[in-house]
């Protein structure tokens, strides 16, 4: 009996001391279950296999939601059904939040998978015959995007003096080889491989498809303004949950799981 009354005792303490744990962390805004979004692809996977083992060890739980579109992320973020999404470029994120009045944050560049241009039609540049059809996402930051590339080809010639990160179809100033471009959501362009001659597929979204980056026809030389960046909301961009996701991006551990697993990606400053 007295044994049992002093195991009792000890269990008891340790219960009471880990309630008093959790009640200061909760005293203190700490948060320790968070919810991820990314496309689905490898920004989850990059989450999967590097940030949640490191922040699991931190006394997280980490659940990561899966997204197929670029439009749900955030508005689950405003909402507050994610602490955190990792799909987006800054100026998609700085129009989207403008566009739909949201208070988001990027707070910090991610390894990135850049746009490429896929065929299964074509194994160069060079094969382009005068009337082929070219997909490219219909968001204005991506279609920029490959209207920039298709300019730099020299297949298409757009206006002078224009913003290149705000081109659009309405910025051509001269279809060289008389392309037939469609504009299609992002997550469909991996799709349209079948029937186009050439499709620009954002790396997340060629990956997930199965496509490598090395198959690419070519591959954007991605600049800062096109890194995917780790979001948040606003008001929590100061957040100890907010510091420890960029530490666990930023370790040593994150970079030896990159280089292994994420191939071609164009990294970051704190990666080099």
């Amino acid at each position: 009996m007295a044994l049992i009354l002093i195991f009792s005792m000890i269990a008891s303490a340790c219960g009471s001391a880990k309630e008093e744990t959790a009640a200061a962390g909760k005293a203190n805004g700490e948060k320790k279950e968070l919810k991820i979004g990314a496309t689905a692809g490898p920004y989850s996977d990059q989450i999967n296999k590097g940030i949640k083992p490191i922040l699991e060890k931190k006394g997280y739980k980490i659940e990561v939601v899966e997204f197929s579109d670029y439009v749900q992320p955030n508005k689950a973020l405003a909402e507050g059904s994610l602490d955190a999404n990792v799909f987006q470029n800054p100026l998609y994120l700085k129009k989207f939040a403008q566009d739909h009045n949201l208070h988001l944050t990027g707070v910090l560049e991610v390894p990135t998978a850049p746009i490429g241009l896929y065929s299964r039609k074509h194994k160069s540049l060079n094969d382009i015959q005068e009337g082929a059809t070219v997909t490219l996402p219909n968001d204005p930051v991506n279609q920029a995007r490959a209207l920039t590339m298709l300019d730099q080809f020299g297949w298409i010639k757009l206006k002078e003096g224009i913003d290149p990160t705000k081109a659009s179809e309405k910025d051509i100033a001269q279809n060289i080889k008389k392309l037939t471009i469609l504009p299609l959501e992002a997550a469909q362009l991996p799709r349209s491989l079948d029937d186009a001659d050439y499709a620009f597929i954002n790396g997340n979204f060629a990956i997930a498809s199965g496509l490598k980056l090395k198959e690419a026809v070519a591959l954007e030389k991605t600049p800062p303004h096109y890194m995917i960046v780790l979001t948040v909301r606003t008001e929590d961009k100061d957040k100890m949950f907010v510091k420890d996701l960029v530490e666990a991006y930023k370790s040593s551990e994150f970079k030896e799981i990159t280089d292994k697993e994420f191939e071609g990606f164009v990294k970051p400053d704190y990666q080099k």
